[in-house]
């Protein structure tokens, strides 16, 4: 930042402008061992749940651990990427919202091709049975 700057007085002492950002940009270490320690109990939750078979059911196990799985993905992009509606004034959050949306499409349109494909190009099945 140069001496002819705005936020600069005439002692050449920055008034936290850039201190600002940096603390929009940056966690605290307060904020950062509350993301480890959401972190932790989020991994050892389902690592419980597949090495206890506490729920007895794999598909429920499976369920329950992609919930957990999306859930910190959230606590790693609030806490660790800083991703907020304030940061950079929202275009992260904004650019993030838009790849979920493009890989949402993306996961379903495939799932739908090829659950067509197999329903109506598979008639090999019924042949092989006959």
């Amino acid at each position: 930042m140069s001496i002819n700057s705005p936020h600069v007085d005439a002692h050449g002492h920055d008034h936290g402008h850039e201190a600002h950002v940096a603390a929009q940009t940056h966690g605290t270490l307060k904020s950062y061992l509350i993301g480890f320690g959401l972190s932790v109990v989020l991994t050892a939750i389902p690592f419980w749940l597949v090495m206890g078979d506490v729920l007895g059911n794999k598909q429920a196990t499976g369920l329950v651990i992609m919930a957990f799985a999306a859930v910190q993905i959230v606590v790693h992009m609030i806490y660790f990427l800083h991703m907020t509606t304030a940061a950079e004034e929202g275009w992260t959050m904004m650019a993030l919202i838009f790849t979920i949306v493009m890989v949402v499409i993306a996961l379903a349109g495939s799932l739908w091709v090829m659950h067509h494909l197999t329903t109506n190009m598979m008639p090999a099945h019924d042949m092989i049975r006959r």
